[in-house]
């Protein structure tokens, strides 16, 4: 079956349909992008390169504008600073440095004379950057051309899955992944390798707001720049690497769709609750707003400065010397995932030790832990049944197998309640437990313990595990 057949069969194409088709033919990514815009439009190879750079030729000239004479409320002048003197060094790859100058200088042309909108204004200027990066390296007009057709692609999906405000779906989520399939390209990648770049390109960006950065000086040049840099990351890593990446891209696309309302509802109130204050406006549209408004506004806001003050003191009183920051070593890769909970059971243990052999170890885990149980069971294991530390790495490979050996029992059950990890100890003398909420850095909320809180107050203290009140 030709490309063009497999196209037709399983039009409409995911992106995932589309890699799968390059793959099974043996043939580029953007070859099987291209015959698809070719079938859909009527037009040839050839037309529809030319009308995606015609598509592109208004935001090339925004990011000139950008470099020159325009300004931003938002980014300032930064196009025009960072290549005043020639181009200001940002990265040491040349290409990657001026995709990034461009990528920002965009933003400040947006600014002037406006974007042509993909999922948004956002991420247009990485894509447009990039294409300019293109140019000023002296790549030829097809490879140019094609590599556009590829991002712009890469964007379309996103624009159907923005359906909010959300940077995570525009400038920041779908700018990295664009970038991402479009260093794997330049560099001759597989389509396994541009999923996997892909994949890892998503990842840091779901659920990223975006309401602030439009509002907040500065904070956009992160979020747009920082697609070139995770884009150029993810693709660098599938390259280069054998790191297992094992998310379809579908599967990865449409989690971060389903994550962007979401984060519009819950993380945006929150955000602009703190950042309002720091919000640019013009003096021009601050005179059509009475003064009642203006006092009223004035007023959350120094009452939100308060807040934020009292609670950088709160985070401040927990902050321990700087020769004793990092704590024990976890193995299993995560504090929050592993140590946390392993603590819990490191607790129990000895809480239990000297009152009979162990019988059964219970676990309750609340669903995101249950669902990384992969790598926490092994560490709750081994802290409950041997009291090993989180640094035990051999201990941690074989704890299951040893605890099995041993014929102790150990059930794992799915929790309801956010955040919790109780581990429950039976042996042939008692029964204890601990009930405690997860928290990072190994840590952990003591909130009861049977037989004795007390005790188990004290072995948390002897163990140098650290118990916070929330």
């Amino acid at each position: 079956m030709s490309i063009k057949e497999m196209i037709v069969e399983k039009s409409p194409l995911t992106f995932g349909d589309i890699l799968e088709i390059a793959e099974r033919n043996d043939a580029r990514v953007v070859d099987v992008i291209l015959e698809e815009a070719q079938i859909m439009t009527g037009l040839s190879r050839e037309e529809v390169l030319k009308d995606v750079m015609v598509e592109l030729e208004h935001n090339l000239e925004a990011i000139q504008r950008g470099m020159t004479d325009g300004e931003s409320p938002i980014m300032g002048t930064v196009g025009a600073d960072l290549t005043a003197n020639g181009m200001a060094e940002l990265f040491k790859d040349e290409f990657i440095n001026r995709a990034l100058i461009y990528t920002l200088s965009a933003q400040v042309g947006n600014h002037v004379i406006g974007l042509n909108p993909c999922a948004g204004t956002g991420d247009s200027c990485p894509y447009t950057g990039f294409v300019r990066a293109m140019k000023d390296m002296d790549y030829d007009w097809n490879t140019i051309a094609e590599t556009a057709a590829l991002m712009l692609k890469v964007g379309s999906y996103f624009r159907v899955g923005k359906t909010t405000t959300g940077c995570n779906m525009e400038g920041f989520g779908a700018g990295a992944t664009a970038v991402a399939a479009a260093v794997v390209s330049l560099k001759n990648g597989t389509p396994k390798e541009m999923e996997r770049a892909m994949v890892l390109s998503i990842s840091p960006t779901v659920a990223v707001p975006c309401t602030p950065r439009v509002m907040v000086p500065g904070l956009c040049a992160t979020h747009i720049g920082g697609a070139i840099v995770v884009g150029n990351l993810s693709a660098g890593l599938a390259l280069n690497s054998n790191i297992e990446v094992n998310v379809p891209i579908d599967v990865m696309m449409v989690m971060a769709a389903e994550v962007h309302p979401v984060s519009a509802k819950q993380v945006v109130p929150v955000v602009v609750d703190y950042l309002q204050p720091f919000f640019k406006t013009k003096p021009e549209v601050e005179a059509l707003i009475t003064d009642e408004v203006k006092e009223a506004e004035k007023e959350i806001m120094d009452s939100m400065l308060v807040k934020a003050g009292e609670k950088a003191k709160t985070i401040a009183k927990g902050v321990a010397p700087i020769t004793n920051t990092l704590g024990e070593a976890v193995v299993g890769g995560s504090s929050q995932a592993v140590g946390s909970p392993t603590n819990t059971a490191r607790i129990a243990h000895y809480l239990a030790k000297g009152k009979g052999k162990i019988k059964k170890v219970t676990v309750e885990l609340y669903p995101e832990l249950f669902a990384r149980r992969g790598i926490n069971m092994p560490g709750v294991v081994m802290g409950a049944v041997f009291g090993a530390s989180t640094a035990d790495y051999k201990m941690y490979k074989e704890a299951i197998g040893m605890t099995r050996s041993k014929g102790i029992e150990i059930d794992v059950v799915k929790g309801t309640e956010y955040s919790i990890q109780k581990v429950t100890i039976e042996t042939d003398e008692t029964t204890v437990m601990i009930d405690a909420l997860n928290r990072g850095g190994g840590r952990l909320v003591l909130r009861d313990a049977s037989p004795s809180r007390e005790e188990a107050e004290k072995i948390a203290n002897d163990l140098g595990i650290v118990l916070v009140n929330a």
